[in-house]
């Protein structure tokens, strides 16, 4: 298919190929690229550029767009056609491969992820110039390769190690180790790229690594901060620089050279910043995790099982840069030109956005003992969220200001910058304060400690399911507030909240007050002791919580007037073993998870559990199926034997019946027959007649004593 050009003042549209669109950079460049304008490069941009969003959304192509042709890494009934491809390729041989290269007017092949990819780079480019007498249209080849053919370049002032490499010394290059097929497929393609420009033109782009979008060489650090890790792991000291661009400027990068045909056929494609690998790894670490980063040495680093190591020489590289050819002469509407650590907010955004990786806020409340916590236990598991319980919020606080005011003494106070000073002055108010409050915390303790424990990065990260809290409509109003620095949300019918802990899902599990009592006298006395879950303990408790949400003022009113309606459920009617039903409404209520899934080892514990449980089943199944053919044996014994039994009984019976209907016979044959019979026998045994039968019978007929 060639390029087409449309009716009117349309804009021309070309064929642009990408390898591997199903993977992180081929699928990125391909989303991009699908929505640029031919030629759009060339003109002065709009002020609010789509591509320059970070946001997941996409809009529609426009006309005249780059139309996509792709190949993908996964291959026949694997192979998925995203939806910014026009067309994938599906091929079983190189030929009908190249079938696809030649209609297309701009190939671009990626080679810094998969090295398999360098072989198949190589040889579209040669094929192509080996055709160019038969090629009509001309053609632009854009090899994207890696900074990591440079990581081995003497400085080019040893006295000033940190004067930057520019695309004029990418002669002088010298590759990684690793990186040296990397280095012979760019110089391949630079040659192919010289014999005709007219029918041919080659270029090579060094791209810094890249991140944005859902992550790639740098996912295990933003996963690993994303799931609580204690510590972010730095490879090294982590004072190697480390060249960067963000994917959409790389893309932004290949769009440009499409457009102008740039004079200088090899180029840098980078971000303006030369930061450190260990602050990249503390900016990270600072608004996605806890801010803390262990540095751990290069052999330590490979036993990680989520780097490949090919991204470890990466993260290790070294490199002062500076693309001058991108930043002088290319029109590009950054996303992040400043570098990663000057835009983290808006990555980290993206990365969340991309992933769905959304905090679950939920709120649930009800009266005492009607199974708020059973039910939160199993959604928090299921979910993998946050079971935020007052006391433990609480405890936690308190024990957070006790360790802080310890430092008080200590000697690098000077570096508290007063903290411990005022932990101290706080804890020393809050405890006095208990003493005249029956040792309990004040409320706006209370609400600062919980407000804290909710804007907290394992919080905010995963989400959280509040458990009874907050008990009144004045502590809700407190706690979910807006705070001065925050951008409330303003809801439909007035009023403000703070949107990063204001719940999504209400939830308010409701039962009568005998129901409740009746649960409690029912629970085993192991459960009991020592609880507040006594018959004493419940009335006391199911009084204050009535007394504090009459039928006028609840909780609930204070959600309803912000347009958060609550959930409501009554559990009398739930009869299931731990609330399942209950906990079953909600899981359709709220919807998927919004997390990773199962790690690897819950996956493991999942296959294992399930192959156990196939055993037991069939374990199960054996033993059923022996059970029942021992009772089938058993029932056929038994009917055999009563068979048999009734049998002998029948003959038995048959036998007697025929005895006794023998007798009157028995006794004629004895009276009249056989005394002449036996009489005729001894006369046949003294004569000997020839035939003793006619004999005997002549005998017995002369002799009948019925005849006269």
């Amino acid at each position: 298919m060639a390029s087409t050009q449309d009716d009117g003042d349309k804009p021309k549209s070309k064929r642009l190929f990408v390898n591997q669109v199903d993977q992180f950079q081929g699928k990125n460049l391909a989303k991009y690229l699908s929505r640029c304008a031919v030629g759009a490069s060339l003109e002065e941009p709009e002020e609010e550029d789509d591509a320059k969003s970070t946001d997941s959304f996409i809009p529609p192509p426009k006309e005249g767009c780059y139309e996509i042709v792709g190949t993908t890494k996964e291959r026949g009934q694997n192979a998925v056609k995203p939806e910014c491809v026009k067309e994938l390729v599906n091929f079983e041989n190189k030929d009908q491969l190249y079938e696809y290269l030649v209609e297309c007017d701009v190939i671009v092949y990626d080679i810094t992820a998969d090295p398999d990819q360098i072989d198949e780079a190589v040889w579209a480019v040669s094929e192509l110039h080996s055709d160019l007498d038969k090629i009509e249209k001309p053609k632009m080849f854009i090899l994207i390769s890696s900074v990591m053919t440079w990581a081995k370049s003497k400085p080019l002032d040893p006295d000033d190690p940190e004067i930057p490499f520019t695309e004029d010394d990418y002669r002088r290059r010298k590759p990684h180790p690793n990186f040296k097929e990397h280095i012979s497929a760019e110089k391949t393609v630079i040659k192919m790229g010289k014999t005709n420009k007219n029918k041919l033109v080659t270029y090579v782009v060094a791209s810094g690594l890249t991140y944005g979008a859902e992550e790639e060489i740098f996912h295990y650090l933003f996963k690993s901060a994303w799931h609580n890790a204690p510590e972010l792991l730095c490879f090294g000291n982590g004072r190697n620089v480390v060249p960067t661009i963000h994917i959409k400027d790389l893309a932004g990068v290949i769009q440009n050279i499409a457009d102008s045909r740039p004079k200088v056929r090899y180029l840098i494609a980078k971000d303006d910043s030369n930061n450190t690998l260990e602050e990249l790894v503390k900016a990270v670490s600072s608004n996605l995790g806890t801010g803390k980063v262990k540095d751990i040495t290069k052999e330590e680093a490979l036993l990680n099982k989520e780097i490949e190591q090919s991204d470890f020489d990466m993260l290790l590289v070294d490199l002062r840069m500076d693309a001058v050819n991108v930043k002088e002469n290319m029109r590009i509407s950054w996303v992040s030109e400043a570098g990663m650590m000057e835009n983290i907010s808006a990555i980290i955004k993206e990365y969340k956005d991309t992933r769905n990786l959304h905090p679950l806020r939920v709120c649930i409340i009800g009266p005492p003992a009607v199974g708020k916590t059973t039910t939160i236990n199993q959604l928090c598991e299921h979910y993998k969220l946050h079971h935020i319980k007052l006391k433990d919020v609480i405890d936690e606080a308190m024990e957070n200001l006790t360790t802080t005011a310890r430092r008080a003494d200590s000697e690098d106070q000077e570096e508290d910058e007063g903290k411990a000073q005022d932990a101290q002055e706080l804890l020393d108010t809050i405890n006095e304060g208990m003493k005249e409050n029956n040792n309990r915390v004040e409320d706006q303790y209370v609400l600062r400690f919980m407000r804290d424990k909710l804007l907290s990065m394992p919080c905010q990260n995963q989400g959280f399911i509040l458990d009874g809290f907050p008990k009144t409509m004045d502590q809700a109003k407190e706690l979910f507030q807006a705070e001065d620095d925050d951008e409330p949300e303003e809801a439909a019918k007035g009023g403000s909240f703070n949107k990063l802990i204001m719940p999504e899902f209400i939830v308010s599990l409701e039962a009568t007050d005998e129901f409740l009592k009746n649960r409690i006298m029912n629970l085993p006395e192991s459960q009991v002791v020592d609880t507040h879950n006594t018959e004493e303990g419940l009335v006391r408790r199911l009084e204050a919580y009535r007394s504090i949400n009459t039928e006028d003022e609840t909780i609930l009113n204070y959600f309803d007037e912000l347009e958060f309606h609550p959930i409501r459920i009554d559990v009398t009617k739930d009869l299931s073993p731990m609330m399942k039903v209950t906990v079953g409404k909600l899981k359709a209520h709220i919807g998927k998870a919004r997390n990773y899934g199962p790690t690897l080892e819950e996956l493991e514990q999942q296959r294992r559990a399930a192959e156990e449980e196939l055993q037991r089943l069939e374990q199960q199944a054996r033993l059923e199926r022996e059970r029942q053919e021992a009772e089938e044996a058993a029932e056929r014994k038994k009917r055999q034997e009563e068979w048999t039994q009734q049998l002998n009984d029948v003959k038995r019976e048959e036998y007697e019946k025929l005895e006794a209907e023998s007798i009157p016979l028995r006794n004629y044959l004895m009276k009249h027959v056989m005394p002449t019979l036996t009489q005729g026998l001894i006369q046949c045994c003294k004569v000997r007649p020839d035939d003793a039968i006619d004999y005997l019978a002549e005998y017995l007929f002369q002799q009948n004593p019925q005849v006269d």
